[in-house]
């Protein structure tokens, strides 16, 4: 049987995470209340604003900044979005025909 959460993020129940995302009481807390597809979507948002701002993660304020935009795309608030970036269409100039 698939464990559920009540996420945060979506306000519904979803399917869990299979394991804290880091360790410590940061990752138990994510892994008690955030759903395997915010934490997909947090993933995908993250590694767009890590490319389109240049960040180095190796460097604390790089890391201290996705951490302060992990918190808030996961309780709902608005997030920085990375300048530049266009989502590829899901229709093919020949799906249009």
């Amino acid at each position: 049987m698939t464990r559920t959460v009540f996420c945060t993020r979506y306000q519904q129940e979803l399917e869990a995470l299979d394991q804290p995302p880091f360790p410590g009481p940061k990752g138990e807390k994510l892994f008690n209340n955030i759903s395997k597809q915010a934490w997909q979507d947090w993933l995908e948002h993250q590694t767009r604003l890590i490319n389109e701002k240049h960040l180095n993660t190796s460097d604390f304020q790089a890391r201290k900044y996705l951490l302060e935009q992990m918190d808030k795309f996961f309780s709902g608030e608005a997030v920085d979005q990375a300048e530049g970036y266009v989502p590829v269409s899901k229709t093919t100039p020949s799906d249009k025909e």
